[in-house]
């Protein structure tokens, strides 16, 4: 995995900097989301593998369905990706492009795990009390986890903030029993 973003971060990069140059971000985004699907199809991830398909019929293939979002250029770089063999990076380089999407617009990805469903109006709240914590946009991801017993776990990148119930009884019993 360390590997594959190693090789990824550079053409996410690469095809960022083209996006945003150009003023295609959504376009972009949506093009590399669509040919990251295309190479995790079983059938096309055979084609991959096979050497008898040849790196330029692939890079056919995805263009042509991902290519309207992505335009010539999007074209050239998926033409680029299937010469260096790095076609199966697709959704790596996909995710990264939108780590720096999100980065640029001033967005953050908040996964929240309660005990229970939150409505409509805790959805509001916590997202605005974030938003002014982060100093971002924030995107709010729901679960639920009966096993907290109460509270809530938030996650944005490396900030994790546990208020759960199961989190402040395993604390006290650490407590209670160091």
């Amino acid at each position: 995995m360390a590997a594959d973003k190693t090789v990824s971060r550079p053409y996410a990069k690469a095809a960022f900097e083209e996006a945003r140059e150009s003023g295609r971000l959504e376009e972009w985004s949506r093009g590399l989301a669509v040919a990251a699907q295309v190479v995790h199809d079983p059938r096309v991830q055979r084609l991959l593998d096979d050497p008898r398909v040849a790196s330029a019929e692939l890079a056919r293939l995805i263009a042509g369905i991902a290519g309207p979002q992505l335009g010539e250029t999007g074209r050239n770089f998926v033409l680029t990706l299937a010469e260096n063999h790095r076609l199966a990076y697709l959704p790596e380089i996909s995710a990264i492009f939108e780590e720096l999407k999100d980065e640029a617009e001033g967005v953050a990805d908040v996964t929240v795990t309660s005990a229970a469903a939150l409505d409509e109006a805790q959805r509001r709240r916590l997202s605005e009390a974030l938003a002014r914590r982060l100093k971002r946009r924030v995107r709010l991801h729901c679960h639920t986890d009966p096993g907290l017993i109460g509270g809530a776990v938030l996650r944005a990148g490396d900030l994790v903030i546990d208020g759960s119930l199961r989190a402040r009884l395993e604390r006290m019993a650490y407590e209670l029993t160091s």
